[in-house]
């Protein structure tokens, strides 16, 4: 497929896209499916076939989520679930690198935990240079601390690489009013500040995350991953989901007819 030809020219050079565990999955199931993480490997193998830099933070609450398995128990501490958690998160790592090499894209594994059998260990400079050569990068483990959500990881990590923007995908078309799973009159936004975000506590990112990505100017786009071609179609500047930001979102440049 020709991207350009297809999307038009992409209007982001560099992009850091979270995944949130549930990506990896069914709706309503756990674990990992083959079918969903293929899905997701072929729109990102397109991604970077059209000279996209791309950087995928992976969650991996599909396995564990540390804060929510800590509660109840008095058996095992909050900070080592919070770990059992990071290491979930590798597993998603692992599976969504096969399945990207499956469709011919080179990619590395990094970890902020040093899982050297498996992964290299997260290093800005090494980062970019694989950035650079064309690879997919595949961060797992979030910041390498507990009580950090991998949301927070992403607008870490979108600062040091110098992402252009911070693509988080969900399973809804953007930024509702309310949930709309749960109320059928929600309203979607298309346009947030960060200051809107924080002011009504909207379920974008969790807080931190939106601090750090407002003191740092870097664009949010949230949007749904699950509509085939949709990041395709988000990196193309298509105006689909909702754009958090002070400054407005790039418009899509239409490829010219000879």
């Amino acid at each position: 497929m020709d991207f350009a030809a297809t999307y038009g020219p992409p209007v982001f050079r560099r992009v850091l896209l979270k995944l949130s565990g549930e990506s990896f999955c069914r709706p309503g199931e756990g674990g990992i499916s083959v079918e969903e993480v293929s899905r997701i490997a072929r729109q990102a193998s397109r991604v970077a076939s059209a000279g996209v830099e791309l950087a995928i933070v992976v969650g991996g609450g599909n396995i564990m989520r540390g804060a929510t398995f800590s509660r109840g128990n008095d058996v095992i501490k909050e900070a080592t679930a919070h770990y059992m958690g990071m290491t979930a998160t590798v597993i998603n790592g692992l599976a969504l690198q096969d399945a990207l090499e499956n469709v011919g894209c080179e990619t590395r594994l990094l970890t902020t935990i040093r899982m050297d059998e498996v992964a290299e260990p997260f290093i800005r400079r090494r980062a970019l240079s694989h950035l650079a050569r064309g690879r997919v990068i595949i961060l797992a483990t979030g910041t390498g601390s507990p009580f950090v959500t991998t949301d927070t990881a992403a607008a870490l990590r979108g600062k040091e690489i110098g992402a252009e923007v911070l693509m988080k995908a969900t399973r809804v078309d953007g930024v509702y009013s309310a949930d709309p799973e749960k109320n059928p009159h929600a309203v979607r936004y298309e346009h947030l500040t960060y200051d809107q975000v924080l002011r009504d506590d909207l379920k974008v990112m969790d807080m931190t995350a939106i601090g750090m990505c407002l003191d740092n100017k870097l664009p949010i786009l949230v949007f749904n991953f699950k509509k085939e071609g949709n990041i395709e179609r988000a990196i193309a500047g298509e105006q689909i989901g909702t754009w958090v930001s002070n400054a407005t979102r790039p418009q899509r440049q239409e490829t010219p007819t000879a």
